[in-house]
């Protein structure tokens, strides 16, 4: 071949060369952009479309199944048409990043039909998983085997129980119902040992332990808005949960107590509940206060919270006995704020402080957690008290009995009430005074030794007049008005 031609075809061969290169660059570009694509897995009871399936799109018959066939990284979504499943469903870290969401709240079920395993049985259980969305769907009847069991919860985002740390971030919920009609169902709507995260827009109602439960965070970054908790044993409770963390515009009605933060040993740690603006990962379960002015983040603000008296919500050994007829109740709880709320008709008292040695009666092991720090300001207090005891009140806050940490050190100080509107006494009385908000310090409550011998009257009540029957299904609630919003697939329908 003459040099020209040999040159001229050389040249060919690498142009040739060199747009296969850019082709197989090209396809392996499109490649990895479809392998990040978001999926979309959706679950049907129907008989799936045969043909006209958009790209990144599938069609399984169960959610655990669709759940499984999602990855970490991508944003995956799982559409749940219509229909009742009888399953429970778990996602785990390989998952994370996952929206699970119904086409629609009140027909959308996952259905325990009250028979759990040997160890309880959850509804959706999301395991050391980030940034996991459950949306607009029932689950219903999911029970623990016994009362005091494991398990036994609708919906349940954690980061490792027991294990006193954040293992995971990113717990989102809206639109959501859970019920139980029996006795064993556990919680409703539940997270612990993560941090960052809101429910919206949600009901829970008959739970032998409470209808939410934000717990094992020292910093919980949460926000709770717009939700309907009734027929409890406790409507909200947070053991060990503080820093960022706000409920408000909530209802919390007919439990057998309405919102109970709270210090715990040995369950959930670490200890305690404080409710000051950054808090850091406590090193003891004591906090000195030396002033009432302090930067409170934890909040409950403009909630109604009524007629929380219900003595026939099912109940557990460890909420039976906590006291009842009690709107707010803040056992052992720290730098926790109470604002603009409505509290009402709670048999006992709308809003009940008080020092919490845990376990009690004491022993070796029992952290005397104090009453400290706490904020009640421009709530409006209504038919509270009722019930004939003479502790009975709008406010009651006990302190300054028991010893707590090394030579006494942290006491039950600094607690501040102030602007509230009052139709009952308050104990101490006249509280707005020495305990009122203007002052830079306020001694503990002086409400002596009745106040203690009070607590343990109503926890000795709830124990042995309660009567426990299963509680009513709802009837339908609010559900998501555009459920195919932000669905990266044209065969979400509406």
């Amino acid at each position: 071949m003459p040099p020209t031609r040999r040159i001229l075809a050389g040249f060919s061969a690498r142009i040739a060369l060199a747009a296969l290169l850019s082709l197989g660059a090209c396809l392996a570009l499109a490649a990895g952009a479809l392998a990040k694509s978001p999926q979309v897995e959706i679950v049907t009871q129907a008989e799936p479309p045969t043909e006209g399936i958009p790209a990144n799109t599938h069609y399984f018959s169960t959610i655990q199944a669709a759940v499984n066939a999602t990855k970490k990284g991508r944003g995956d979504w799982v559409l749940i048409e219509p229909g009742t499943y009888h399953e429970e469903v778990k996602v785990t870290r390989e998952h994370a990043e996952l929206h699970i969401r119904g086409m629609n709240r009140n027909t959308v079920i996952l259905d325990g039909q009250h028979e759990p395993a040997e160890n309880g049985s959850n509804g959706i259980l999301v395991e050391k998983a980030n940034d996991v969305w459950i949306e607009n769907m029932t689950a219903r009847n999911f029970d623990r085997a016994t009362p005091d069991g494991e398990n036994g919860n609708e919906f349940w985002w954690t980061g490792g129980d027991e294990s006193g740390k954040d293992g995971a971030h990113g717990w989102w919920g809206n639109y959501l119902t859970a019920y139980d009609t029996g006795l064993n169902g556990g919680y409703g709507i539940f997270t612990n040992n993560e941090k960052e995260g809101s429910w919206e827009h949600v009901y829970a109602s008959g739970f032998n332990d409470s209808g939410l439960y934000i717990g094992a965070c020292w910093e919980c970054r949460a926000l709770v808005n717009d939700a309907t908790i009734e027929n409890n044993a406790v409507g909200y409770s947070g053991s060990n949960s503080g820093g960022r963390l706000v409920i408000e515009n909530s209802v919390f009605r007919k439990n057998s107590a309405g919102i109970v933060p709270n210090g715990e040993n040995p369950g959930d740690p670490p200890p305690p509940s404080n409710g000051m603006c950054d808090a850091k990962k406590p090193h003891k379960p004591y906090h000195v206060f030396t002033s009432t002015n302090i930067a409170r983040c934890t909040i409950y603000k403009k909630n109604l919270v009524t007629e929380n008296n219900n003595l026939e919500a099912p109940a557990n050994p460890s909420t039976e006995v906590a006291p009842w007829g009690v709107g707010v109740e803040l056992p052992g709880v720290m730098a926790d704020e109470i604002r603009e709320n409505t509290i009402t008709k709670n048999v006992n008292n709308g809003v009940l402080g008080f020092e919490y040695p845990n376990p009690y009666p004491p022993q070796a092991s029992t952290i005397y957690f104090q009453l400290s720090g706490n904020k009640i300001v421009k709530n409006t207090f209504e038919e509270n008290g009722t019930n004939g005891n003479e502790y009975n009140s709008d406010i009651t806050l006990q302190g300054g009995i028991f010893p707590a940490g090394p030579k006494n050190k942290y006491k039950s100080v600094n607690n501040c009430v102030s602007e509230n509107s009052f139709t009952n006494i308050t104990w101490p009385h006249n509280i707005e005074t020495t305990w009122g908000c203007q002052n830079e310090t306020t001694p503990p409550p002086a409400s002596g030794p009745g106040a203690l011998g009070y607590v343990e009257i109503l926890s000795f009540e709830s124990a042995t007049t309660r009567k426990p029957v299963g509680q009513p299904a709802p009837g339908p609630q609010e559900t998501m008005p555009e459920p195919c919003k932000g669905v990266p697939s044209t065969a979400c329908k509406e």
